[in-house]
């Protein structure tokens, strides 16, 4: 049931980052968001059992999943990783790819090992007692703790360098890290308890497993999309506020080309067409040829002026309004 609500969660925020980050030339998030679901829904019993029963109901399918979302976890690393200027030596080893390859090395030699059986969607629970089952999942989640602790290293920069409500993204990011950290020591803990045959043990500490894994995920995804949508939103005021700008610098500009005919050089209809940034500048450029041109007469009032500097402070960047 829970990788059923985790794979939803996961294309629903594929969905979000296509729609979100789809001038991006940047594409690990997205890459890792699909890996991740593609993983999560191949672990859904309903979907398993058809998948492995192809490659002939001896658990490959277990493999293929997991290698999967150990690769998504590599890819969202470096996409984090990709969005800071903050690359210590260390988080640059724990995001990397070498990190990676000896981790499904390690997977898949651990996994020829195991005997695997036939097809089980309880597969550390029916197998955690053989040594090699035990080390296949010990890798496993090893590498995603060392993968989310640097994501963690590298978010709580993006927190301090942040102010008021952008911080939320890398905030729920470090909270989705320390969780992912706490249910990789909790199933490690498991498949050591399992393996010595301490099974009161393993059963008490599974107890956190379900909670854990679903509030990693739900916080990871709230970090990854948070990001992109405080960009989209941040890009729409901007528009709105450009926009306003036009239409309030209109009047002004239609009467500095009036004094000054040469400045429109295009027909007006076809620059109103043209990006609102574009628009706004060239406004700002021609008022300001006819203010300083000697030989025409065009003096704004002062109310003008200031509404002038404002849209210039906009363009510039600036909060002023």
């Amino acid at each position: 049931m829970i990788q059923a609500v985790i794979a939803v969660l996961m294309w629903a925020l594929v969905v979000s980052l296509l729609i979100l980050r789809r001038r991006r030339t940047e594409r690990s998030i997205t890459y890792a968001a699909i890996t991740i679901a593609i993983a999560m829904t191949l672990s859904v019993d309903a979907v398993y059992a058809p998948v492995d029963a192809l490659f002939g109901g001896s658990n490959i399918g277990t493999l293929i999943a997991d290698a999967a979302l150990m690769i998504g976890v590599f890819f969202l690393g470096r996409g984090i990783m990709r969005a800071t200027e903050y690359r210590p030596l260390p988080v640059r080893i724990a995001l990397g790819s070498v990190t990676l390859v000896v981790a499904l090395v390690g997977l898949v030699v651990a996994f020829a090992l195991i005997n695997t059986g036939s097809t089980t969607t309880n597969f550390m629970l029916d197998l955690g007692g053989q040594p090699a089952a035990a080390a296949y999942s010990i890798i496993q989640f090893t590498y995603y703790g060392i993968v989310v602790a640097a994501m963690a290293a590298v978010a709580i920069r993006q927190f301090r360098l942040r102010t008021g409500i952008q911080r939320i993204p890398a905030g729920s990011l470090i909270i989705g890290a320390v969780l992912g950290v706490s249910l990789s020591i909790v199933v490690i803990v498991m498949d050591i308890a399992h393996l010595a045959g301490n099974l009161d043990l393993m059963v008490a500490v599974g107890i956190l497993y379900a909670p854990l894994f679903l509030l990693t995920f739900v916080f990871l995804c709230v970090g990854l999309a948070g990001q992109p949508a405080l960009r989209y939103m941040g890009e729409r005021r901007r528009l709105m506020q450009t926009q306003i700008f036009v239409r309030q610098l209109t009047p002004l500009w239609d009467a500095a080309t009036r004094v000054r005919p040469g400045l429109r050089q295009r027909d007006a209809t076809a620059i109103r067409l043209e990006d609102p940034e574009i628009v706004l500048h060239r406004e700002v450029v021609e008022i300001r040829d006819a203010m300083i041109d000697p030989r025409v007469e065009f003096d704004p009032t002062s109310e003008d002026r200031q509404l002038l500097e404002r849209a210039e402070a906009h363009l510039l960047g600036s909060s002023a309004r």
